[in-house]
């Protein structure tokens, strides 16, 4: 992925220190960086602005990381990476729930911080290539009511716009894409995230919960997405 002028990145983090490394680090790497330290400020920041990108730190003064979340993201359809407590299961839960896209613990390493703002900008991204060389079908997938546009990034159910985070329209995207095929937790947290999945983390059945609800699926009795029983996850084509 090539970095133009138009990539920016806002860090919203009241660490003044860790708020400039990390800036000049991000710099470095080609990217244009602001730094907002108050979370009520960042709220009308990111909403006014909308930066490619936002490093959210979850203990503000003014407005939690929770709170900017949860306040921004009907209003910013980019990613946010939340910056959370090592090992903190509830945190990271909690930030997925309202909208995160990704976290890392702190204190974070520069070069895994890089890694995983590359990985959300690539995916948030429209590769221009890759649309071009696709035809409208292999772009545009439809499931009765439910049509997923990959091109545009948009969902829809009975016509009407689904609403979905970036990071939850990948995951749709890529179950949908492999219908009928069930994906091991170990294959989507590579395809995603670029990690391998260590048995714990969460956040991949987070999103499935949150897809289901939004694309009418009942998250009792799951008929579009259904869980496979240690095996992972399948995408129905016909329900």
């Amino acid at each position: 992925m090539s970095l133009d002028d138009n990539q920016t990145i806002l860090i919203v983090e009241d660490d003044e220190r860790l708020a400039l490394l990390t800036q000049e680090y991000l710099q470095k790497n080609g990217f244009n960086v602001g730094v907002e330290a108050d979370g009520r400020k960042a709220i009308s920041r990111i909403i006014e602005e909308q930066p490619s990108l936002v490093i959210l730190d979850l203990m503000l003064p003014g407005a939690d990381g929770f709170t900017v979340c949860r306040s921004v993201r009907h209003d910013y359809k980019g990613p946010i990476l939340m910056l959370t407590a090592r090992s903190d299961d509830v945190d990271q839960i909690l930030g997925l729930e309202i909208g995160a896209d990704d976290y890392v613990s702190k204190p974070a390493k520069p070069r895994v911080l890089l890694a995983r703002v590359q990985s959300l900008l690539r995916r948030s991204t429209q590769d221009v290539d890759l649309s071009a060389e696709s035809s409208k079908e292999e772009q545009n997938l439809i499931f009765g009511p439910l049509t997923i546009d990959n091109s545009r990034r948009e969902a829809w159910l009975l016509e009407e716009e689904v609403e979905l985070t970036s990071a939850e329209f990948d995951l749709l995207w890529l179950l949908a894409s492999s219908a009928g095929r069930i994906l091991s937790r170990e294959e989507i947290f590579g395809e995603l995230r670029g990690i391998e999945y260590d048995g714990q983390d969460r956040s991949v059945d987070v999103r499935i919960s949150r897809i289901r609800s939004k694309i009418g699926d009942d998250p009792i009795h799951p008929r579009r997405i259904k869980t496979i029983r240690s095996k992972g996850y399948l995408f129905v084509k016909e329900v």
